[in-house]
């Protein structure tokens, strides 16, 4: 069993500010939570630097410059899209890292879209032998809650990994 967000939030910022490095967020299906997790954390200002909610398309392209182009070729639920939105967002807000998030919690999905459940995430890193890990979390039999949570502690998971690497 996982610990509670609140305790993986607490670790990552702290992990973060032990390492010198700064964080900023660009969130779909998200719509901010990640963001909120680590602001919750008292000191979360010494590294949390922007967070993005970008939760339609349009958003996507005008705010973090997404190529409309590379939606369509790929879909908003791809790892092209959320490794596109991180490494903007890292460029946009002068973080050392972003983590980004799109995905589809539900309740339906529409014809052509990926499942229910299915949630991209993409980090990426300044100046780091991996710049960019991305992965496709596939979660069926969830509700929409439970998604939005259960992305919100893998994005947590993830920082808390590249902090200690």
């Amino acid at each position: 069993m996982s610990p509670p967000l609140e305790l993986m939030a607490y670790a990552a910022v702290q992990q973060l500010a032990a390492a010198g490095l700064s964080v900023a967020t660009a969130e779909s299906c998200t719509g901010g939570l990640i963001a909120a997790a680590l602001t919750e954390v008292p000191g979360a200002s010494a590294v949390f630097r922007y967070g993005w909610v970008t939760y339609c398309n349009e958003a996507k392209e005008r705010l973090l410059y997404v190529p409309e182009g590379l939606i369509a070729t790929h879909t908003v639920v791809s790892e092209q899209v959320v490794a596109a939105m991180a490494e903007n967002a890292m460029r946009q807000s002068g973080a050392d890292m972003a983590i980004a998030v799109s995905g589809n919690a539900g309740p339906t999905a529409a014809e052509g879209e990926p499942p229910v459940g299915t949630v991209c995430l993409a980090l990426c890193r300044r100046a780091a032998q991996r710049p960019l890990h991305t992965e496709t979390l596939h979660l069926p039999g969830l509700n929409r809650r439970a998604i939005r949570e259960r992305v919100v502690q893998r994005a947590l998971e993830l920082l808390c990994e590249v902090t200690r690497s």
